[in-house]
């Protein structure tokens, strides 16, 4: 059984990286709970691992998983597997590039989650190529889920299950949450690696400091946002964008770019 999910968040949920996701009502107490839930179950894992799998064997054990995926993917083109748990998640994860078909691609493209619950259910008209390969090595359900900040576009998660079934409520929540952990994992990774590339941007000099935060002052009045979501938003867009987050600043600051529908 395959099916997708429904309209937008309010923009104000802080699970609004996967802003085309269903609601799932929630306290925020609740959201803190799943968030350090979460984040205990990342760190348990080895650290020589890296993060990103960390996050990928982490995920798959607390969805009762048979493995999990990241893929990176933007809007110009790029794509590729940066993580998964195990070498068969991994083989299935590159069979969507591949074949040209597949949940973690449609989910990027429409922007929201898409749960397959049952891949002999997608074989005969969704994924007719990539369904029954996918089955063939052990996978009978996959459930993919945006990686995304606004409008920029950063990639897909996927959870592999070796048996049919949807996730339940709780489950899909803490879908989301692994989602949300992932995507603030790829924007901090690509901080640290613009900065060890030279930029220097975690050692900011005072003026490069004044015009970041006048832009996130910006962003934050366009969008109507905080000021944290205002800079998670810009780091967001340079991501995708491959840029500094410097030159986002200044072309923000200039305005050249706005993030009211004015850019």
């Amino acid at each position: 059984m395959s099916y997708r999910l429904g309209p937008a968040w309010d923009e104000t949920h802080r699970s609004a990286v996967l802003s085309r996701a269903p609601v799932v009502m929630t306290s925020a107490a609740n959201e803190d709970e799943h968030r350090t839930l979460v984040r205990r179950l990342i760190e348990r894992q080895p650290a020589d691992l890296g993060l990103l799998k960390r996050i990928c064997v982490a995920s798959a054990e607390a969805l009762s998983a048979s493995g999990a995926g990241i893929s990176v993917m933007t809007a110009d083109g790029t794509r590729g597997v940066c993580a998964t748990s195990d070498p068969v998640s991994e083989r299935v994860e590159e069979l969507q590039y591949v074949l040209g078909e597949g949940p973690c691609i449609d989910a990027f493209a429409a922007r929201r989650p898409v749960l397959a619950a049952d891949l002999s259910d997608a074989a005969t008209f969704q994924w007719p190529v990539y369904a029954p390969a996918a089955q063939d090595d052990g996978v009978c359900a996959v459930f993919a889920f945006p990686l995304q900040v606004g409008a920029a576009r950063l990639g897909v998660m996927d959870i592999f299950r070796d048996h049919v079934g949807r996730l339940t409520g709780t489950e899909l929540q803490t879908a989301f949450t692994f989602a949300v952990v992932t995507v603030e994992a790829l924007l901090d990774m690509q901080q640290n690696g613009v900065a060890r590339d030279g930029d220097d941007t975690a050692v900011l000099d005072v003026g490069r400091r004044a015009e970041l935060f006048q832009a996130q002052g910006m962003v934050m009045m366009q969008l109507g946002v905080s000021i944290g979501e205002a800079l998670v938003r810009m780091r967001a867009y340079a991501y995708a964008e491959n840029r500094r987050l410097e030159d986002v600043a200044r072309d923000v600051v200039e305005r050249r770019l706005r993030w009211d529908g004015n850019k």
